[in-house]
C-alpha cells in the first residue's frame, strides 16, 4: 500500500515502482467533493506528473482487465442459483437381512437402528430432504459387475440356509440371506437416487445410510460383507447418465476398498483415494495392492492413491494431514465434478475392528474439507462401522457438516504422528511424478532437527483419548454477521482523487453484496466506535491522542501531519472513521463469542494491518484486527488462542510487531516480498522472521518473491503450511467487490465456485513455501511430513527412488503385472517376509510372521510339481526355482530370461521355492497382478456344484475365452492375494557359512473358489503313512481332497501332478507338513472348510488334535 498522495516527488517515484497497479479513479461512482474552507489550492500538474498518472492508469486498467477475466469464471453473479438441502436415503427394508447361522456377526440390522435413533435424537432427519430408495437395475449393476455374477447373486433369493452357507463359505468374510440380493440392489439404487438428485440440482449434497456395504465387492466376487460395489456403480452411472467426466472417490473406511480400486485402477477419469489400516499387509485384506506403492496401471497411473496406516491408534490429526498434504492438492488439480465417499466409520475410537482413535469431530472436519470440491456436489455412502455408539456419532457428525453446521472443535493434538508422516511421505514420493501440484523443492533436514524429532518420538508415545469425545453442535439463529457503516466513507484524500484507498471501496462491496442477495442473508450488526480502552490494548496513549487531535486541524496542518508518517493521508474525519472501523471489528468479535453468529464480515475502512503501536503506516491508522484479537481475549477472560491470517498482498508489519512476543496469537502472512523491495520493504516480511522470546515460532511469513502468484500457489501454501499449522485489503474496485462477495458466500455456507487451475504452483512460489516450512519445522510438528525412508517395514535396504519406473502394462487375460513387477513387498525395492495367516476376516489377521529355522543339511518339504533348474526367473516366480536360478531384485514378476541380477537383493542371494506348478519346464505362465490372478471358476459352475456336489466333471477352470472376456471372473478369486506371496525366502547374506538359515513361512490364501471340490473324509479316515499308489514311495506324499487317493510330489515322480491333470481335482493335502495346495490357483490355501481334514491328518500323524484349529 504505497502512497501517491502528498509525499515529495522523490518519495512518490520510489514507491510507485513497488505499486504499479494502483486502480484508476471510477468517475461514475466517486462523488465530487468541493474544496473545504482553508484547503490547500492545487497548482497545475506538471507534464511529468500527468504522464506518470497516465502510465499508472494504463497499467492498472490492464491489471484490472486480467482480474475481471478471471472473475468471470467465479459463480458469484446475481443469477447464480444457490443450491441448498442435504438429501438422505434411509430405508427400513435394508434391515431385512442378517446372518442366519451366526447371531454375533458384526454386520447386522442393529447398525442402522443405532444410526436412526441418533439422528432422531439430534433432530437431523427432519432437516434433510428425504428420498425414497429405489432398486438398481441389472443394467446399472452391469456397469461394474458381470451379468453372470449378478445372476448368481439373484438365485440366492431361492436358496435354503444350507445352500446359502455353502455358497457364502466359498467367499471371504460374507454371509448370505434370502433377502441379501434385494437389499444389495436397494442399497446401490439408493446411492444412484442421490446421484440423480445432486447432479440434477435438486439438492446440494447427500448421504445414503445403507447396508450391506459395498467397497470390497469386485467385478464377479463377493468380499468382506459386500455384494455390489455401490460407489463404483454410482461413479459409472454418473459418467454414463449425466456425462460426468471426472469423479473423485474417497474411501476412509478402516479397511482398504480393494474392490473399488481394482475397478478403476486403469481409468484416469476416476481418482481413487483410500486411507486405511495396513500394518505392512498384516491387516485385512492383506494385499500389497493396498500399500502406497500401488498407484494404478497404464493410463490410470497416478489415479490410485493409498495412504496405509502401519500402526493402530491413528488420530484425527493423522487423517487431516493426509487430506491436506495429498488428497486436496491432487483433487484440486484433478478438478472432479462429483465426489463420492465410501464412508466407513470403523476408524472411530472404540471400534473393535479398526482399533483407531479418530473422533466424530474429526470426520466432521474431513467432510467439511471435501465440501469445497466439485462445487459442493458430495455424496457419502455408508460402509463399515461396528461400534454402534461410535458409528451413530460418526454418521451424525458428517450429516451435521453436510447440512452446513459448523465443525466442532477437535480435542486431539494437531500434528500427525511419526508413523503417519512416514506413510504420507512415501505416498507423496510415489505420486509426485504424476501430479504437478506435488512437485516439491528439495527438502533436507538439519541434524539437530532429526535429533529433536527422535526425542519427541520417545516422549510422545501413542495417544489414546479416555473416551469417545462427543461433539457439541451450537444452535444459532443466524450464521453470518455483517458490519458496515457508510460513515466510514468520510475518510478521503484531500489532495488526490485518484488515490487507491478511496471511499468507494466499501461502497462498491456493499452494493455488490446487496445485488447478489448476500447482505439480506446475513445478520446486520451495528457498527460502533472503538473505546479508548480497546485502542490502548495495541496502541500507545500518546499516539491515540495525537491522532484524535487531527480532527481539529486545518488542511495545511493535516498535510504536514500526514507527511510525518509513511504512505499516509489525513482528513478531518480520519480519526472518527478509523475509530469506527476498529470498533466494527470488535463488535463482530463480540457477536461471534456471544453466539449471536458463527462468523462474520466487517466491511470497513481505513485498513489497519500496517498500523504500528505508535505510528500510522501504509494507509492504516488503528490496527483493527490486532485490537479485535485483544478484545476477544478480554471478553473471554483468558489468553484465548487466536489465529490471524493475513492474505493482503502487502505484509502486515504492524500486526506482526504487536504480537511477535505473544504465543497466544499465531500470525500467518502470505504476501509479496521481492527480497525486501516490495512495500513495506525491509526484512520484516522475510520467512526468517519467526517471532521473539516466548512468541518464537508464532510468526509465519510466506514471502512471494515475484509477481503473478495465483490460485495454485496460494492453495499450495494453504494445504502445506497454513492449515497444517492452524489445526494445531485489496484496492481494485472490481476485484475487491467480487472477492468479498465470494468470501461472504463461503461464510454463509455456500459451496465455493468451481476453480480451474490453469497451471501448477510456480517454482518460485514453491521455493518460498518450502523456505518457510524449513524455518518452522522446528516449532510445528505438523510440517514434518518430509521425504523419508519407509522405516515401517520389516526390513529396509535403500531409500525411495526419486522417480518411479514405468510399470509394465497388464499382460494376459488372466493376469497383469504389478507396479515395478515386484513379487515381494513393493516398498522401494525392499524384500519383506510374508506373514503366516489362518482364516482372514476383516477383524482378524493379527498373525505374526512364522519363522522356521532349518539346518543347512536339512531339506524342506517340497510340494508336488516343483520347477526345474532351467526355468526362467519369470517361470520361477510362479512355478518354482532351484538353487542356481537367477534372482532378480525384489524377485521381479514377469522378468525376461535375460534380466540381470541385482546386487541389492536383501541378504545377498536367495533361494525361492514355490509350490507345485502346472507349467512345464519351458512354460512361462502369465504374471500375476498386484491384486492377484487365478484360474477362475464360473458362477454358473458354482451353482451347479451347490446343487449336485458332483465332482465327476472335468477340471473346474473357466475357459480361457471366458477369462479373457471378464478379466478375473470371481475376480481376484483369492482375496486379491498374489501368487507371489506363496514363496519361501531363504536368506543367506551374513549367514552363508552358518549352520542354520532362516525360512519365512508363506501367507496362504484365505479362500479360493475351488473349496467346493473338498469331499467328506472317508469313514476309514486318513493314513499319513500310506505310500504313493503309483510308485509305492513313502517320501513326500500328498492326498487328493476330492477322491482321497495318495500320490507323490514333484521331487519324487510327480504322480500327484499327473493325477490332477487327469482328474481335474484341484486341492491336495501334504502328509509331510499338512499344508494344502490348489493347482488351479497355484497357491497354498487355508480356510475353515479345510480344518476338519487337517485335524484328522494331524491326529493320525501326531496322536493329538491340531493346536489353534479355529
Amino acid at each position: 500500500m504505497t502512497s501517491t498522495g502528498q509525499d515529495s516527488t522523490t518519495t512518490r517515484q520510489r514507491r510507485s515502482r513497488h505499486n504499479p497497479h494502483s486502480p484508476p479513479h471510477d468517475s461514475s461512482v466517486t462523488s465530487k467533493r468541493g474544496v473545504k474552507k482553508g484547503a490547500l489550492l492545487h497548482s497545475s500538474p506538471s507534464l511529468a506528473e500527468l504522464k506518470k498518472k497516465g502510465r499508472m492508469k494504463k497499467l492498472s486498467q490492464a491489471a484490472e482487465q486480467d482480474l475481471v477475466v478471471g472473475l468471470k469464471e467465479l459463480d458469484v453473479n446475481l443469477e447464480a442459483k444457490t443450491l441448498s438441502g442435504t438429501g438422505l436415503v434411509f430405508d427400513e427394508q435394508l434391515n431385512e437381512f442378517h446372518c442366519l447361522w451366526d447371531d454375533s456377526f458384526p454386520e447386522g440390522p442393529e447398525r442402522l437402528h443405532a444410526i436412526k435413533e441418533q439422528l432422531i435424537q439430534e433432530g437431523l432427519l427432519d432437516r434433510c430432504v428425504s428420498f425414497q430408495a429405489r432398486f438398481a437395475e441389472k443394467e446399472e449393476l452391469m456397469l461394474v459387475h458381470s451379468l453372470e455374477y449378478i445372476d448368481l447373486m439373484e438365485t440366492t433369493q431361492y436358496m435354503n440356509e444350507g445352500e446359502l452357507r455353502i455358497l457364502a463359505d466359498t467367499y471371504d468374510s460374507v454371509y448370505l440371506h434370502p433377502n441379501s440380493y434385494t437389499c444389495a440392489c436397494l442399497a446401490s439404487g439408493s446411492v444412484l437416487r442421490l446421484v440423480d438428485a445432486v447432479l440434477g440440482n435438486e439438492i446440494r449434497n447427500g448421504m445414503a445410510i445403507i447396508r450391506p456395504p459395498g467397497h470390497h465387492a469386485q467385478h464377479s466376487l463377493m468380499d468382506g460383507y459386500c455384494m455390489f460395489n455401490h460407489v463404483a456403480v454410482a461413479a459409472r452411472y454418473a459418467q454414463k447418465k449425466h456425462a460426468i467426466q471426472r469423479v473423485l472417490i474417497v474411501d476412509w473406511d478402516v479397511h482398504h476398498g480393494h474392490g473399488t480400486q481394482f475397478t478403476f485402477d486403469q481409468d484416469p477419469s476416476v481418482l481413487y483415494f483410500s486411507i486405511h489400516r495396513y500394518e505392512q499387509g498384516r491387516f485385512w485384506p492383506h494385499l500389497k495392492a493396498s500399500n502406497w506403492s500401488t498407484i494404478g496401471f497404464g493410463r490410470g497411473q497416478g489415479y490410485t492413491m493409498n495412504v496405509p496406516w502401519n500402526q493402530v491408534g491413528m488420530r484425527d490429526a493423522d487423517y487431516i494431514a493426509a487430506f491436506l498434504y495429498l488428497l486436496l492438492p491432487v483433487a484440486l488439480e484433478f478438478q472432479p465434478q462429483l465426489v463420492l465417499v465410501a464412508a466407513g466409520f470403523d476408524a472411530l475410537q472404540g471400534d473393535p475392528k479398526g482399533e483407531m482413535a479418530a473422533t466424530p469431530a474429526g470426520f466432521a472436519q474431513l467432510t467439511h474439507l471435501l465440501m469445497g470440491l466439485a462445487g459442493g456436489k458430495l455424496i457419502l455412502s455408508l460402509e463399515g462401522g461396528y461400534n454402534l455408539r461410535s458409528l451413530a456419532k460418526g454418521v451424525s457428525a458428517s450429516l451435521h457438516t453436510l447440512l452446513g453446521d459448523p465443525c466442532p472443535t477437535l480435542e486431539s493434538p494437531g500434528a500427525p504422528c511419526p508413523s503417519a508422516q512416514a506413510s504420507l511421505s512415501c505416498a507423496l514420493e510415489a505420486l509426485e511424478p504424476f501430479w504437478e501440484v506435488l512437485v516439491r523443492s528439495a527438502e533436507t533436514l538439519e541434524e539437530d532437527f532429526l535429533e529433536e524429532e527422535n526425542v519427541e518420538k520417545e516422549e510422545e508415545g501413542p495417544w489414546q483419548p479416555p473416551a469417545l469425545p462427543i461433539p457439541m453442535w451450537p444452535v444459532l439463529q443466524a450464521r453470518t454477521g455483517l458490519v458496515y457503516d457508510q460513515r466510514m466513507m468520510g475518510h478521503y484524500n484531500l489532495w488526490d482523487n485518484h488515490h487507491p484507498e478511496m471511499p468507494q471501496r466499501v461502497f462498491r462491496i456493499m452494493r455488490r453484496l446487496e445485488e447478489l442477495g448476500l447482505a439480506g442473508r446475513c445478520l446486520t450488526l451495528p457498527a460502533r466506535p472503538a473505546t479508548d480502552a480497546e485502542l490502548l490494548t495495541c496502541h500507545s496513549a500518546e499516539y491515540v491522542g495525537r491522532l484524535r487531535a487531527t480532527a481539529k486541524m486545518k488542511t495545511r496542518e493535516l498535510h504536514r501531519e500526514g507527511s510525518s508518517f509513511d504512505s499516509i493521508y489525513i482528513c478531518p474525519d480520519t480519526f472518527a472513521c478509523a475509530q469506527l472501523a476498529t470498533g466494527a471489528a470488535c463488535r463482530l468479535v463480540e457477536a461471534v463469542l456471544a453466539g449471536e453468529v458463527l462468523n462474520g464480515t466487517a466491511v470497513v475502512r481505513p485498513p489497519g494491518h500496517h498500523a504500528e503501536r505508535d505510528a500510522a503506516c501504509g494507509f492504516c491508522f488503528f490496527n483493527s484486527v490486532a485490537v479485535a484479537a485483544r478484545h476477544a481475549q478480554a471478553v473471554s477472560g483468558h489468553a484465548l488462542r487466536i489465529l490471524i491470517v493475513d492474505w493482503d498482498v502487502h505484509h502486515g508489519n504492524g500486526t506482526q510487531h504487536i504480537f511477535e512476543q505473544d504465543p497466544s496469537v499465531l500470525y500467518i502472512s502470505l504476501h509479496r516480498y521481492d527480497h525486501g523491495t516490495f512495500f513495506p520493504m525491509g526484512d520484516e516480511g522475510a520467512s526468517s522472521q519467526i517471532g521473539r522470546a516466548t512468541g518464537t515460532g508464532f510468526t509465519v511469513n510466506v514471502a512471494w518473491n515475484g509477481p503473478r502468484v495465483g490460485d495454485a500457489d496460494y492453495l499450495a501454501a494453504w494445504h502445506r503450511l497454513v492449515l497444517p499449522i492452524a489445526y494445531e485489503g485489496g484496492y481494485n474496485l472490481t476485484s475487491i467487490s467480487e472477492s468479498m462477495a465470494a468470501c461472504t458466500r463461503s461464510l454463509l455456507g455456500d459451496p465455493p465456485p468451481l476453480l480451474t487451475l490453469s497451471r501448477p504452483p510456480l517454482s518460485g512460489a514453491l521455493a518460498s513455501i518450502t523456505e518457510t516450512i524449513q524455518v518452522h519445522r522446528r516449532y510445528w510438528r505438523s510440517l514434518r511430513a518430509m521425504k523419508v525412508e519407509d522405516k515401517e517395514g520389516p526390513s529396509s535396504s535403500k531409500s525411495i527412488p526419486k522417480k518411479l519406473t514405468q510399470p509394465a502394462n497388464r499382460g494376459s487375460a488372466v493376469g497383469m503385472t504389478a507396479p515395478d513387477g515386484n513379487i515381494l513387498d513393493a516398498d522401494a525395492g525392499k524384500a519383506t517376509s510374508a506373514s503366516s495367516m489362518e482364516v482372514a476376516t476383516p477383524d482378524q489377521a493379527k498373525s505374526e510372521t512364522a519363522v522356521v529355522e532349518l539346518s543347512q543339511d536339512q531339506t524342506s518339504e517340497a510340494p508336488p510339481g516343483e520347477a526345474t533348474a532351467d526355468q526362467t526367473p519369470s517361470e520361477a516366480a510362479t512355478g518354482g526355482a532351484t538353487l542356481d536360478q537367477t534372482i532378480v531384485e525384489s524377485a521381479t514378476v514377469g522378468a525376461t530370461p535375460g534380466q540381470t541380477t541385482s546386487e541389492e537383493a536383501v541378504g545377498g542371494a536367495a533361494v525361492i521355492q514355490t509350490p507345485p506348478a502346472l507349467c512345464t519346464d519351458n512354460q512361462t505362465p502369465p504374471a500375476s497382478p498386484a491384486q492377484g490372478a487365478t484360474a477362475q471358476i464360473a458362477p454358473s459352475k458354482l451353482t451347479e456344484n451347490l446343487r449336485t456336489l458332483d465332482l465327476n466333471s472335468e477340471a473346474q477352470e473357466a475357459p480361457e475365452s471366458q477369462m479373457a472376456e471378464e478379466e478375473g471372473l470371481l475376480g481376484e478369486a483369492a482375496r486379491g492375494q498374489d501368487r507371489d506371496d506363496s514363496v519361501l525366502i531363504q536368506s543367506f547374506g551374513d549367514h552363508a557359512n552358518a549352520d542354520q538359515v532362516m525360512f519365512y513361512a508363506v501367507t496362504p490364501l484365505p479362500w479360493c473358489p475351488h473349496l467346493v471340490a473338498v469331499r467328506p473324509i472317508p469313514e476309514s479316515g486318513l493314513d499319513v503313512t500310506q505310500p504313493c499308489q503309483d510308485c509305492g514311495t513313502l517320501q513326500e506324499n500328498w492326498v487328493c481332497l476330492s477322491c482321497y487317493q495318495v500320490h507323490c510330489g514333484r521331487y519324487v515322480s510327480a504322480h500327484m501332478l499327473q493325477h490332477h491333470e487327469v482328474s481335474g481335482h484341484p486341492l491336495v493335502l501334504s502328509y509331510v507338513d499338512l499344508s494344502t495346495w490348489c493347482y488351479n490357483c497355484e497357491a497354498y490355501v487355508h480356510h475353515q472348510a479345510l480344518l476338519d481334514v487337517k485335524n484328522i491328518a494331524h491326529q493320525n500323524k501326531f496322536g493329538e488334535n491340531m493346536p489353534h484349529s479355529h
